[in-house]
């Protein structure tokens, strides 16, 4: 028995350790220090900027003049706003800027974002497609600095520079903004290391050939970009300088729920094209696949079997027994922070535990929607608060 504590114990803890220590130090190892060659042309390519939009009225206003005030020629650039059969003052809203050469693209019926996207491939015009969100704002210079790294002919897709940001520092989810500014670390290291495996669904350019690639509606196409350009040959890469503010979500139980949707997604989409995790076809592009992706989503499941390792060790190795102590009070400081009365501020401990705990749990119940399956597919937006005046960063 003691054996088997050990062997229970130890297999999360290199997973772990993996995961988030050895993995990243690779990459560093083997990342070069120019990571793509974009080069200088004058004629502009044309670009289709798309954004979903599912009853957005307070929010798609922001969107559309954040587009109109890129820095890209009007003339080669089209904006498409794909409703999916809104019902409340988005379509009227978009119909406002018509004079600004916004288009409004919109949905008989309701059948969410990918399912959009692919009905949008018929009145596409650009050579490039920008795929953005609502709820986002795109710098100014974004879709520019998306467009030049795109000469780089090898590159297929180019993902934005993600930044949390809030109106409201007390509020805000801190614990988000944290992990937002890991991933786009970890992002840039595997650019440099030969591209990234999954863009932004907050923005990203892909070109038109493989945009147009046919996606099931119910997987997830930002996902599935960066996989479908490393199956036809492109890479995909992350620009720094393409930055996108993207507002934190205040209320954590809303962040749970978009975590399940968007990591069951993930999970199916990878599952559908599951060849590229065969190394001896991919390479490299398989080994990151593995350890961003895969092994990221079985670090939560291996938590009850590294707990119940410790309970077998506890009786003859008091550390064992501290650190199931330890274990306990983290869970229960969880379900505190669960319970914790959405109109109070929760404190900032709290809210980072709770956080951490809510995340890892949402990839066991994405797991387990897979496994069982689930019925609501449709694509549901994740709404968050508006952010006013100029976005500030941590």
């Amino acid at each position: 028995m003691n054996a088997l504590g050990w062997i229970l114990f130890v297999l999360p803890l290199a997973l772990v350790a993996y995961t988030y220590g050895l993995y990243p130090a690779s990459l560093r190892l083997v990342a070069r220090r120019a990571d793509y060659s974009p080069t200088e042309s004058r004629d502009l390519p044309y670009v289709s900027v798309v954004i979903p939009a599912y009853n957005e009225e307070a929010q798609i206003r922001g969107a559309i003049e954040a587009l109109i005030a890129q820095d890209y020629p009007p003339n080669r650039r089209q904006i498409l706003i794909l409703s999916d059969a809104s019902t409340d003052r988005t379509d009227d809203i978009v119909r406002e800027y018509a004079g600004d050469g916004v288009e409004l693209l919109r949905m008989p019926s309701r059948g969410g974002k990918t399912a959009a996207e692919n009905a949008s491939c018929r009145v596409l015009r650009g050579e490039i497609v920008i795929n953005s969100d609502s709820s986002v704002r795109l710098h100014p210079r974004a879709m520019a600095e998306l467009v030049a790294a795109m000469t780089d002919q090898r590159v297929g897709v180019a993902s934005t520079r993600d930044v949390s940001v809030t109106a409201d520092m007390h509020e805000a989810n801190l614990a988000e903004a944290g992990y937002v500014g890991y991933e786009m670390k970890l992002r840039a290291l595997e650019t440099r290391a030969g591209g990234i495996i999954g863009a932004s669904g907050s923005g990203y350019a892909i070109r038109t050939v493989l945009h147009k690639i046919p996606i099931r509606d119910d997987l997830s196409r930002d996902f599935a970009a960066a996989l479908t350009a490393r199956a036809h040959g492109f890479r995909a890469i992350s620009v720094d300088s393409a930055i996108c503010y993207v507002p934190r979500t205040t209320s954590l139980r809303a962040e749970y729920r978009r975590k399940v949707r968007t990591i069951a997604r993930g999970i199916e989409t990878l599952l559908s094209k599951r060849s590229l995790l065969d190394p001896t076809q991919y390479g490299s592009f398989s080994w990151k696949l593995l350890s961003h992706k895969v092994c990221r989503w079985l670090v939560p499941t291996f938590a009850l079997p590294g707990i119940l390792g410790l309970a077998i060790l506890a009786p003859t190795h008091p550390w064992a027994g501290i650190l199931l102590w330890l274990a306990a009070l983290g869970i229960a400081t969880s379900i505190v922070g669960a319970m914790w009365p959405a109109d109070r501020a929760m404190p900032r401990l709290l809210r980072t535990a709770t956080f951490a705990a809510a995340a890892n749990l949402a990839v066991v119940h994405a797991l387990l929607r897979v496994v069982f399956g689930h019925d609501d597919h449709l694509w549901e937006p994740t709404r968050r608060s508006p952010v006013l005046g100029q976005p500030s960063a941590s």
